[in-house]
């Protein structure tokens, strides 16, 4: 098949899952095109198989906000014309799935016809998709893609709760290579990091309100009053600034290590021995998920997809948004046993199977050729 991929190139979860998921595919044989305003973050080779066509967007004094919607359905026309495209995978239903359907329309006019699946990720539903402003785009857009898919059983939960949705959603998690998670570093890599008592804790996000980096600071704090400890903090945000002024107040400064947006992310996860997700909401918990592919529990809250993700008692443990005391408790729990840990190690390794990219991948391809086969009858 020649696939259309439209995602955003950044460093967030649905663009990163949006480049693998080209990648994989295009290892399948298939013939993929990223269609977006920059190259993706994770796109490093593009080959015979992968192919990126950068958006433009001109610049007129008439518009105060430059239309990129517009630009994206005129490159999509442009590039399923040339390349002969034969579906359009768009992840986040504005302005993504927005835009796609503009160009469906312009190309059935040229009696082309090239079906949508969109993919929702989270954001686009439950934060800019619920404002009344763009709920009726995004309630548009879901409706008049051809198959919809949605990373966690909560987030179709919440699609269904929020919008008129006429669609049927299918839940199709995020994944993750584990092969890539198979990398060995040496214990001198490891000494760079922490002390050889230390236990290394790690928080990875984008640093926003929403992932309550107080609360991984505030577990942390307890953690290293009980035991030598260093915290890992990969990733830049807005509350960087007032976290680190946090690590000053704490008098834990010396035991936090800001990395920002390190490109050794698997070596931290490789010796790390705990992974922190307090966050107040997550789609899914692609970031807890790479932490147990590299065999890290997890102590993290029970908000959004969570819980589809991390196992309680299993591969770590979930508690109520905010609670930091439970949080620091079961935290404990399993760095104070060295055979616990192991435990939660080896568990957390084989939970993370059932989200192999080798396991997700077909169900992304039988969708496209249900689409492809529904769209021929009509």
């Amino acid at each position: 098949m020649k696939i259309g991929i439209v995602c955003y190139p950044t460093f967030g979860g649905s663009g990163v899952v949006a480049t693998e998921l080209g990648l994989e595919l295009s290892k399948r044989g298939h013939e993929i095109h990223f269609i977006t305003y920059n190259q993706p973050v994770r796109l490093e080779l593009v080959s015979n198989n992968v192919h990126y066509h950068e958006v433009n967007v001109p610049e007129y004094p008439l518009f105060h906000y430059q239309p990129y919607e517009l630009a994206l359905s005129s490159k999509l026309v442009d590039m399923v014309k040339l390349h002969g495209i034969e579906i359009l995978h768009v992840h986040y239903a504005i302005p993504h799935a927005y835009a796609a359907y503009m160009a469906k329309k312009m190309l059935i006019e040229e009696n082309i016809y090239v079906p949508i699946v969109t993919t929702l990720h989270g954001t686009d539903i439950t934060l800019v998709g619920s404002h009344p402003f763009y709920r009726p785009a995004v309630t548009f857009s879901i409706n008049k893609s051809d198959a919809v898919t949605a990373v966690s059983q909560s987030l179709k939960d919440d699609t269904l709760r929020l919008f008129d949705i006429k669609n049927e959603i299918n839940v199709v998690t995020n994944f993750i290579d584990l092969d890539k998670h198979n990398v060995l570093f040496s214990d001198c890599q490891r000494s760079l990091m922490a002390k050889d008592d230390e236990k290394i804790i790690t928080h990875i996000s984008n640093l926003r309100q929403v992932k309550r980096v107080d609360d991984v600071i505030e577990v942390f704090y307890n953690i290293q009053k009980e035991m030598p400890a260093k915290l890992m903090l990969v990733g830049e945000g807005p509350e960087r600034e007032r976290i680190e002024a946090r690590c000053v107040e704490l008098g834990i400064y010396n035991k936090v290590a800001f990395l920002g947006k390190s490109n050794e992310i698997d070596k931290v996860l490789w010796f790390s021995d705990l992974f922190l997700l307090p966050s107040k909401t997550e789609s899914f918990g692609l970031a807890a998920l790479e932490a147990m592919a590299s065999g890290v529990p997890v102590i993290s809250s029970n908000t959004g997809g969570i819980p589809e993700v991390n196992i309680q008692g299993v591969s770590g443990f979930l508690s109520d948004v905010g609670d930091v005391a439970d949080m620091t408790k079961n935290a404990l729990y399993i760095l104070s046993d060295e055979e616990r840990l192991k435990t939660f190690k080896e568990n957390a390794r084989k939970t993370a199977l059932k989200f192999d990219v080798h396991m997700i991948v077909p169900q992304y391809e039988k969708i496209y050729e249900d689409t492809l086969a529904k769209c021929l009858v009509l």
